[in-house]
């Protein structure tokens, strides 16, 4: 019963992690080739194999290998580096959104010390 139990939770495991990096690819196809440039990055086609590969080893080896530990990395890697730089570069990460000008601080506008 425990090893049906534990079999099970691997189940969600590796199907949330097969979510976790088909997001990540998504999000890589959607950027332009330019930002990758922009943000110094390497190429969109070097992340779109990486995470392809990843999705595709996290969907036929599941979680007991260590292969599907690898594309977990490279996943990590991409949503915590590549993709704020990656937003940042085409304007849609920060105060991009918000509208917010160049004399901003980190708490709304400054007013020249009123």
């Amino acid at each position: 019963m425990l090893v049906e139990g534990f079999g099970e939770v691997m189940y969600w495991v590796s199907i949330g992690l097969l979510v976790f990096t088909l997001v990540a690819f998504i999000d890589a196809a959607l950027h332009r080739e330019d930002a990758y440039r922009a943000a110094d990055k390497n190429t969109k086609g070097f992340w779109l194999i990486i995470l392809g590969l990843a999705a595709a080893v996290n969907l036929f080896f599941g979680i007991l290998s260590f292969l599907p530990i690898l594309g977990l990395i490279a996943t990590i890697v991409y949503m915590v580096d590549v993709r704020p730089a990656l937003r940042q570069a085409s304007g849609r990460g920060g105060r991009g959104r918000r509208g917010g000008s160049s004399s901003d601080g980190p708490y709304g506008p400054y007013n020249g010390g009123r």
